[in-house]
Order: structure tokens, then C-alpha cells, then sequence
């Protein structure tokens, strides 16, 4: 190996421990979401609703139109929407990294070091597609969940817009 593909290597080796931490906190938070998830789902099916965020939004800011409302919705997503997408990507990169001391490894004949870097990169993987899959799950039913939210809250918002005027116009 020259100079450069020697560098390459120990900068891309630098990344693994990293990685890996940031796959521990990420699954950390999915972990956590999916249990806030549960939690909030079983809430639901016995009829007994949390206080919706949009509304609580709404609430603190009169004066915010549908639009401001969205962007709330959105901001509240997107740790969800980011997990669900990046996960995949480090654990592709946390595969990838002991691929190139394991395939050393079996020139050397050291299988030992060969189990040893292989079972770091399917553990990571796996790690990462757990943590993908329960924010992707826990996203895709709460953006429906704040979506309905949204539109009740606007429907009502409309709703007493009209009264107001019928009551005006009857004054």
C-alpha cells in the first residue's frame, strides 16, 4: 500500500468508535421514542388523549397562522425523520470500517482478529436498522396523529371564524 491508501485507511479507522457512539445514542433515543410511542398509543386506545402539542402550540401563540402551526409540527418530526435516515448510513459505514482489518486479518490467516472485527460490524448494523425501523414506525403514525391534529384544529379555527362573522353581521 502507498502513502495515501495507508493514510485513507487509519482516518477512515479513526471514525469507528464514533460511529459506534453515535448508533448507541441513536438507538438510545429510538429505544426512548418507541417507548413514548407505546405509551402515548395505549393512551389513545383507552380513549384518554395527552394534551395534543398543536393545540398547546397554538394556545401559547394566538396570533400563529396554519403555516407557523406546520413548521411546529415539522420541527417536532424531524429528530424521528433524521434517525430514521441516518442509522442505516452509520451503520453501513460502522460495516464497513473492521471490513478492511478482517479481510487483513484472513491474509494473515488470523481468524481469531477475523470473528473478532466481523462481529463489530454486523452488530453495529443491526443496531442501526433497529433504531431506523422503530423512529421510522414511531414517525410515520405520529405525523398522522399531529396531521389529524392539525386539521380539527384548523376546521374549529374555521368554524368559530364564521360564528364570528354570522354574529356580526346579525349585530
Amino acid at each position: 500500500m502507498n502513502l495515501i491508501e495507508l493514510t485513507m485507511a487509519e482516518i477512515a479507522s479513526l471514525f469507528l468508535m464514533p460511529v459506534l457512539v453515535i448508533l448507541a445514542l441513536m438507538f438510545t433515543y429510538a429505544f426512548y421514542e418507541l417507548g413514548r410511542f407505546g405509551f402515548e398509543s395505549m393512551m389513545r386506545s383507552m380513549g384518554r388523549k395527552k394534551e395534543q402539542p398543536l393545540k398547546r402550540f397554538w394556545r401559547k401563540n394566538p396570533k400563529a397562522d396554519q403555516q407557523e402551526v406546520e413548521l411546529h409540527l415539522l420541527k417536532q418530526l424531524e429528530p424521528l425523520r433524521l434517525v430514521s435516515r441516518i442509522a442505516p448510513m452509520l451503520g453501513l459505514v460502522a460495516t464497513m470500517i473492521p471490513m478492511g482489518p478482517a479481510l487483513m486479518a484472513v491474509a494473515n490467516g488470523n481468524f481469531q482478529e477475523v470473528a473478532s472485527q466481523l462481529t463489530v460490524a454486523f452488530a453495529a448494523v443491526i443496531i442501526a436498522l433497529l433504531a431506523a425501523s422503530m423512529t421510522f414506525m414511531t414517525l410515520s403514525v405520529r405525523r398522522r396523529w399531529l396531521l389529524e391534529e392539525l386539521k380539527s384544529l384548523v376546521l374549529a379555527k374555521e368554524a368559530a371564524k364564521q360564528d364570528a362573522t354570522a354574529e356580526l353581521k346579525a349585530a
